[in-house]
């Protein structure tokens, strides 16, 4: 289906921004504590804390995980940005229903 794609995204999204609140509460963090408090599977933890770590909103040390400088900034516009995103999914909603 043509929205599959943006469902697999969405949940991706979601499990990356809870890795990193994740982080956020508890840095320094490592994968095995990090996977228990938010009860995800360690792979998947694992995944995410690189896609993180490449978009320069955490980085490893000795003890774990923990936040950059960016992070801050991300999460501040994260709400800006997700009402952003759903007003665009309602414009295109709105442009079916209207066509239909």
């Amino acid at each position: 289906m043509l929205t599959d794609g943006i469902e697999r995204e969405l949940k991706m999204l979601e499990r990356h921004l809870t890795v990193l609140k994740g982080v956020i509460k508890s840095e320094p963090v490592g994968i095995m504590k990090l996977s228990e408090e938010i009860e995800m599977p360690p792979h998947r933890v694992r995944y995410s804390l690189r896609v993180l770590e490449r978009a320069g909103l955490i980085r490893p040390s000795l003890h774990g995980a923990t936040t950059t400088e960016k992070t801050k900034v991300f999460m501040s516009e994260l709400d800006e940005n997700l009402d952003r995103m759903i007003e665009g999914m309602k414009k295109v909603r709105e442009k079916v229903i209207k066509d239909r």
